[in-house]
């Protein structure tokens, strides 16, 4: 009603405006001379009565037949919960019935696994397991309670200050969970309005942290330094707030999505040519790259220093599992408050802690390790040099052999599809254990799908050619029927 009688009064006001001179208008009633204007009100009040004395229309109320009820009922469909089911999602992964070491059991049947990131082959080693069970006899599996709130338990700290100890920083910061790591660090340094300079094949975990930041982030050609100074030039250039900001560089060291290895030292001159910080992530190359693998500023030479932040998993090279940040003692202080995978997460189950420290403890005792690992990858290349309709587009020291279709079919999708064939036949047919990089639906890497191997210390020469003759078979006889 109230909205009826503005409409109405607002045309009548816009029709007696229109129709009236307000300072001339003039009128006669009952022979007196009234001014214009309080026609216009005597008017309005009239229209305003008249709507207000109207009653408002009601919709007869009529109950619906039971007939009519029944009608409605059938043709109502919910709002489904989920996307329609595809077979896609049908797809069941294969099932580990023993550890994921370099041979497994899947089906009953024991396989060679290049599916897991096992690169020292430490998984299911006699000093592991005997750390871990002497771990679980004294402090059982855990606390179940945050790091701040009576979860920290000594071995945590004797493992922080076993990894700051071996790649020579000042202090270290324990997670429970290694892809958490990634995105728990980066928004606990990086806030609304800061820059953040990233590659853009980073994997998951970095993207979360990137977008839970809620900086600006702009993207980099993968890999490409030449693509990273223009960015880093563009947005510096003519830009009188960016000292005002904190603003980073992040990028893998190996990256998951390509197996391509980032050149550290050309980032760290472009980071202080342009004033900025860098977080790496080395996930896939701490205890790989290097001499005595203590990741990728030994590789390249670095002064670890230099490197602002680094976080990393233990789930590769360590064979267990959380993750850690090193760094200034400054930059660990500060986790300790903010960083909400330490606050919130209950703390690593201590035998993880220990297992952590006992695989540093062999890696340093064992170097010759990372001599082995760089003989099988360079093998497994090798041998993988001229499988039909696939192409390694990994770097030469990356422990993750990247296979990539040298034609694609035209859609991302069907190039997994084809890739997914190809693993499932391999392990079928010749129990040879590899995977597809298949992606989620949050995922926004736009780097082309692959198979990746993920290549073991453990692996024996027989498992590398019987991986390498399998691909090549199957490859061929696949790509053939769509060529």
């Amino acid at each position: 009603m109230a909205s009826s009688v503005m409409n109405a009064t607002t045309m009548a006001l816009y029709w007696l405006s229109s129709s009236f001179d307000a300072p001339l208008a003039r009128a006669v009633i009952f022979g007196v001379h009234v001014d214009g204007h309080l026609v216009v009100e005597v008017l309005l009040i009239v229209v305003i009565l008249f709507l207000l004395s109207r009653k408002s229309y009601k919709h007869p109320k009529k109950p619906l037949t039971e007939k009519e009820i029944d009608e409605l009922c059938e043709e109502w469909v919910p709002e489904p919960l989920h996307p329609p089911i595809t077979e896609e999602m049908l797809y069941e992964p294969p099932v580990l019935e023993s550890a994921a070491g370099t041979h497994t059991v899947i089906d009953g049947k024991e396989v060679v696994n290049f599916a897991c990131a096992n690169y020292l082959g430490l998984i299911g080693h006699e000093k592991m397991i005997k750390s871990c069970t002497a771990s679980l006899e004294k402090y059982g599996v855990g606390s179940c309670g945050p790091r701040g709130f009576y979860g920290t338990i000594d071995v945590h700290l004797d493992c922080e200050e076993r990894i700051s100890k071996f790649l020579g920083t000042s202090d270290s910061v324990l997670y429970s969970y290694g892809i958490s790591t990634i995105f728990s660090v980066i928004p606990a340094f990086c806030k609304k309005g800061d820059i953040i300079i990233a590659d853009e094949g980073v994997h998951w975990g970095v993207q979360n942290g990137l977008y839970l930041s809620r900086s600006t982030v702009v993207y980099f050609k993968h890999n490409d330094m030449a693509s990273l100074e223009s960015t880093l030039e563009r947005i510096t250039e003519g830009n009188k707030r960016i000292k005002r900001v904190r603003r980073y560089i992040v990028v893998e060291a190996i990256y998951q999505n390509s197996g391509q290895v980032a050149p550290l030292d050309t980032i760290i001159k472009l980071k202080e040519k342009y004033l900025f910080r860098i977080i790496v992530d080395e996930s896939n190359s701490f205890g790989v790259l290097g001499s005595t693998g203590r990741g990728l500023s030994e590789h390249f030479g670095v002064p670890i220093e230099k490197v602002d932040i680094i976080t990393s998993g233990l789930g590769a090279a360590l064979a267990t599992d959380g993750g850690f940040c090193t760094g200034s003692t400054r930059v660990v202080d500060h986790q300790r408050l903010s960083s909400s995978g330490y606050v919130f997460s209950a703390s690593l189950p201590p035998y993880l802690a220990s297992a952590a420290i006992s695989a540093i403890d062999h890696l340093e005792e064992k170097t010759s390790l990372l001599g082995q690992l760089r003989d099988n990858i360079s093998l497994l290349r090798n041998a993988l040099g001229d499988v039909p309709g696939l192409a390694i587009s990994s770097s030469p020291l990356s422990p993750i052999v990247f296979l990539t279709l040298k034609k694609s079919t035209g859609a991302a999708r069907g190039d997994l599809q084809l890739l997914e064939d190809i693993a499932s036949r391999v392990l079928k047919e010749d129990g040879v254990f590899v995977v597809s990089s298949k992606r989620s639906t949050l995922d926004k890497c736009h780097l082309p799908v692959g198979l990746r191997l993920f290549v073991s210390a453990g692996h024996t020469v027989d498992d590398i050619e019987k991986a390498a003759a399998a691909l090549k078979r199957v490859a061929a006889e696949t790509l053939a029927k769509i060529s």
